[in-house]
């Protein structure tokens, strides 16, 4: 070997040595992308700003980290963002909360196919094999809190309406688990439960088809605060006085402080279920994996009962939520 080809060996050699810790930087660089439903009611209004305080924070902390967020107005909309944070973006993870749960379980499959690490949280998808981890809320708490509070108050007798949310897993959970409750009181009367979208308007629309139909309703169950607000302003307006309580969920600030408050007796508990969740989604997930880890395969948030006595504990007049 001549000195000329023993130096370019060596050359060579030195080049990979110093390219070798910029090729393992880079396989630990996390490219995260984000997607969430639009802020079209309070609830979702709170998980995008506690998804943006997690990029402004983490982001902030580990330079290796890129976050991306997306926000739809329809299941339509987020699968295509699905498709764009995979093409363009090039995302490696992907922290998804379903718009819907059919609708989105296909999209996401996809893009776990294409070997990013999906976490997916709160609205679960249709076929669990298209995910990784899963990070939610109590949503069987959810829906038994409320039905023994109601069971209770009514004594064990009564008629009851109630509204779901979206047609995901999660409204399936929460309405399973009231139904459970509710096997256990025959007195206690389930007049119809229809979907108001977890949207004030919406809600509005349902409970005044609920107050034409229904001559006696001793209670309701919104299952979520804004549908709950709609509900108040529905009864307030037929001038409907048997309804004795209105029981929504989630915690809303507004809630809170009207239970705080006292200065509706139609309003007596809420259940706990803070969209703060996204944010702990998106930190397990980007901090996980930026050291090559995973997440369990399901991380659960406890679902509580909400009273007056309480209350205080639970409102954060701050959040838009």
């Amino acid at each position: 070997m001549t000195l000329r080809s023993t130096r370019r060996l060596l050359i060579a050699a030195a080049v990979m040595a110093a390219a070798a810790p910029s090729a393992v930087w880079a396989q630990n660089k996390v490219n995260l992308g984000v997607a969430i439903p639009a802020a079209t009611h309070s609830f979702t209004a709170g998980i995008v700003w506690w998804a943006n305080e997690a990029k402004k924070e983490l982001e902030k902390a580990h330079p290796d980290l890129k976050i991306t967020i997306k926000t739809a107005a329809n299941a339509g909309e987020q699968a295509n963002q699905l498709q764009d944070l995979m093409s363009a973006t090039k995302i490696n993870a992907l922290v998804v909360f379903p718009f819907e749960s059919a609708a989105l379980t296909k999209p996401v499959a996809q893009v776990k196919s294409k070997g990013v690490y999906v976490t997916v949280v709160d609205r679960g998808l249709t076929d669990t094999s298209a995910q990784d981890a899963y990070v939610a809320g109590d949503n069987t708490a959810f829906g038994k809190i409320p039905a023994e509070y109601l069971a209770k108050a009514l004594g064990g007798k009564g008629n009851i309406v109630a509204l779901r949310g979206i047609a995901t897993t999660l409204d399936n959970e929460r309405m399973d688990a009231f139904n459970a409750v509710m096997k256990n009181h025959p007195d206690i009367k389930l007049l119809d439960a229809k979907y108001g979208n977890w949207n004030r308007d919406d809600a509005y629309k349902v409970m005044q088809d609920y107050l034409t139909r229904f001559k006696q309703i001793d209670a309701v169950w919104a299952a979520d605060d804004d549908m709950a607000f709609g509900v108040m302003k529905a009864i307030d307006q037929a001038k409907r006085s048997d309804i004795r309580i209105v029981f929504g969920g989630a915690g809303a600030k507004g809630m809170v402080k009207t239970l705080i408050d006292g200065k509706d007796p139609r309003i007596q508990a809420d259940v706990s279920y803070s969209p703060k969740f996204i944010y702990d989604a998106i930190k397990l997930t980007a901090e996980a994996r930026l050291k090559g880890d995973k997440l369990p395969p399901t991380t659960i948030v406890p679902s509580v009962l909400i009273t007056k006595e309480n209350a205080q504990s639970f409102y954060f007049p701050d959040s838009p939520f």
